[in-house]
């Protein structure tokens, strides 16, 4: 129990290091005073610029990797593996701990992203077989509607639809996956009501039927 404990601890630290606020003080900048307020990728991209946010993207997938993949199965110092641990438990633990780490950083006064990116990374870490369904639904989603934000939601929605609808879910995945679902859409309760009020931004690059729209002007 306290190898849990501990770890679940160390991820949610982990997780409280956020890539926008680490590079935009660097930079001076702090984009929670910018575009949407939110900091993640796709408000550092709309205000920073591609490398800025491709920075953030590889800081805020790796710690989520680190925390899903690496951290559940290392002996810390003093703190040696429980064998009374379920593996999948301790994994899940961490991986969850570092997605609410990344969304309430202790070390930002609790202000940051939506868990997107970091959510990414610990299915890469955890599981990555997950993770193509999930960017097909994402990726279907913003080419329909221009909409970041809806995608990012009904492709988290997608993962425990996916595991069960592949059959014999692991109990300890399926939790984790509802749980990241719901959580990920809560993250984005202020996208959905500027997509009600019609003022949420879309990404026009990718809106396939905007371009449609506009070329048979």
């Amino acid at each position: 129990m306290l190898e849990l404990a501990v770890k679940s601890l160390v991820a949610y630290l982990l997780g409280s290091l956020m890539g926008a606020l680490l590079l935009g003080s660097v930079r001076g900048v702090d984009i929670r005073t910018l575009g949407s307020g939110n900091a993640g990728g796709t408000n550092a991209l709309r205000t920073q610029g591609r490398w800025f946010a491709l920075g953030v993207v590889v800081i805020d997938v790796g710690k989520g990797w680190f925390a899903g993949g690496v951290l559940p199965a290392l002996a810390l110092p003093g703190l040696p593996i429980d064998p009374d641990n379920g593996r999948a438990w301790v994994t899940l633990a961490c991986a969850a701990a570092v997605t609410l780490g990344h969304v309430y950083p202790v070390w930002f006064e609790f202000r940051g992203g939506k868990g997107a990116a970091t959510l990414v990374g610990v299915l890469l870490g955890v599981a990555p077989r997950l993770l193509p369904p999930m960017l097909a639904v994402w990726l279907c989603t913003v080419l329909l509607t221009g909409y970041v934000g809806l995608g990012t939601m009904l492709g988290a929605i997608s993962l425990p639809i996916w595991l069960i609808w592949r059959g014999a879910p692991e109990p300890a995945l399926l939790v984790f996956a509802v749980g990241m679902g719901l959580f990920v859409v809560y993250t984005h309760r202020a996208n959905i009501s500027r997509m009600w009020n019609g003022t949420e931004n879309r990404a026009h690059r990718l809106w396939l039927l905007r371009g449609r729209s506009a070329a048979s002007r």
